[in-house]
């Protein structure tokens, strides 16, 4: 995956546009737009998002200063472009980013206009990689090394991660992987409730950063250490039958349940709509697999929408 590069110079703005001290809720904006605000790590995939959400449909602003969200949403309304569904590509490259940033979607919100922002993540080594493939510095490298500007960038949008509702790895994703990602949580129909992604991972290659959720399976036996099974992993059917038939799998499982759909209710109440659960195993080929499937599929019958991943699967 390429590091991202700007698109072309935002639209002309005019004074006109500009926030009106006293407007009233919603007036200007059109208030059942969808409008998602894409931001993250430079190098993570910021422009393969704008390009997907595009493919889809979207009315899609690359490179928008923060302080223009809000004339941008009055704008769309005011000449109700196919524009339900509105995204823009923001930075750090504003010296006032996360000020910025966060004044618009209170503004926006305070009007009546629900704003969702995905936040695109990777590894230091990872965009370390992206950045020298390209032969790129960093925005914010200034006269520093490529890992300086990466840390001041981390240090700048640590506020806006935590507060994001949408965090995306992209560490382990090529350009095709992330398009999908986007797909799959904005291609559907605007339906509400939660959307899961469900990710078995193995300890030993380290907790998935975009985590909302973590659940441990070590507690279940090892199939690697049954010599028919090692060979196998937590998709075939003899090594879910082992786990799942473990003491403790299906009341872990059943409490577990229960316990999502309190934690979905909260989060559809605190206006979240996507969360990422990860399960884990010591090597993430057995049991973490295994019981992914499951809680995916109990999910499901829930009414829940759920994707499943299994990223460690194969690295041994």
């Amino acid at each position: 995956m390429s590091a991202d590069h700007a698109g072309g110079p935002a639209p002309g703005q005019d004074d006109d546009m500009s926030a009106r001290p006293g407007a009233e809720p919603g007036e200007g904006v059109r208030t059942e737009t969808a409008f998602v605000i894409v931001t993250g790590m430079s190098g993570a995939g910021r422009s393969t998002a704008a390009k997907a959400l595009e493919d889809l449909g979207w009315f899609v602003i690359d490179n928008l200063p923060p302080g223009l969200l809000f004339a941008m949403a009055e704008e769309a309304g005011k000449v109700k472009l196919a524009a339900d569904k509105v995204a823009a590509v923001v930075d750090v490259r504003s010296l006032a980013f996360t000020t910025d940033l966060n004044a618009a979607i209170e503004e926006l919100e305070a009007r009546g206009v629900r704003v969702r922002v995905v936040f695109l993540e990777a590894s230091d080594e990872e965009l370390v990689r992206r950045f020298e493939n390209v032969r790129r510095p960093h925005p914010l490298q200034g006269e520093g090394r490529l890992v300086d500007g990466i840390a001041r960038e981390r240090g700048i949008l640590r506020e806006v991660r935590a507060n994001a509702d949408l965090v995306i790895d992209t560490s382990t994703h090529n350009v095709h992987e992330l398009r999908n990602k986007i797909v799959t949580y904005f291609g559907g129909d605007d339906r509400p409730g939660l959307r899961l992604n469900v990710v078995s991972f193995g300890f030993k290659y380290g907790l998935p950063v975009d985590a909302d959720l973590v659940v441990d399976c070590r507690f279940l036996p090892n199939p690697h250490w049954v010599p028919d099974l090692r060979p196998m992993n937590g998709l075939d059917p003899a090594v879910s039958e082992y786990v799942l038939g473990q003491p403790g799998a299906k009341e872990f499982l059943d409490a577990y349940e229960e316990v999502l759909q309190v934690v979905a209710a909260g989060y559809g109440r605190e206006g979240k709509s996507y969360a990422t659960l990860a399960v884990g195993c010591t090597g993430g080929k057995h049991r973490s697999v295994a019981m992914a499937e499951q809680i995916a599929a109990r999910l499901r019958d829930r009414g829940v929408e759920v994707q499943v991943s299994h990223r460690d699967v194969g690295r041994e």
